[in-house]
């Protein structure tokens, strides 16, 4: 399977707590004013790679303590970023996902390939980027409407269920 991608990183510290490795993912409906990958928004641009490609390179430092899928909008690719999370799930890595979509919206849609991915997901920090609620002081975010949320709890509970990180 192949997908999108604006690029990746072998070690952020940024993206989620520990060594992470990141994925970009090409392409975002949302559009957010003062986005801070603009570059990642056209779905048509970045590049094309296999999702085998991104679990090797993924599973290559044995430092690294989880997989962060952000984008652009990671679930505008869903279908073939569901493997990728799988394969980090099944190594024990944890697995976090930046949405501009909120979890009620996520679930809401009734969009299967949306749940099979947040089946994977340990945390997901929800809501579009807001500029005038930017913040430096928030840990994991950057603007204050946005959640950090336990994804499993919140699928469970059926509503969300925010960490205090």
């Amino acid at each position: 399977m192949m997908v999108r991608i604006a690029g990746m990183k072998h070690d952020s510290i940024v993206d989620g707590p520990g060594l992470r490795f990141a994925v970009f993912a090409q392409g975002c409906p949302h559009d957010c004013p003062g986005c801070h990958n603009p570059t990642a928004l056209d779905p048509d641009g970045g590049t094309t790679v296999a999702v085998s490609e991104l679990i090797a390179e993924m599973t290559r430092n044995p430092l690294t303590s989880g997989l962060t899928l952000t984008g652009g909008e990671p679930f505008f690719q869903a279908a073939a970023l569901t493997p990728l999370a799988r394969a980090a799930s099944e190594s024990g890595l944890s697995v976090w996902i930046y949405s501009g979509y909120t979890l009620e919206e996520l679930t809401r849609a009734n969009n299967p390939d949306w749940f099979a991915l947040l089946g994977y997901t340990d945390v997901l920090v929800d809501g579009r980027y807001v500029e005038a609620q930017k913040s430096l002081r928030l840990k994991f975010r950057g603007s204050k409407n946005q959640r950090i949320l336990d994804a499993p709890a919140s699928l469970a509970a059926g509503e969300a269920v925010v960490l205090s990180i």
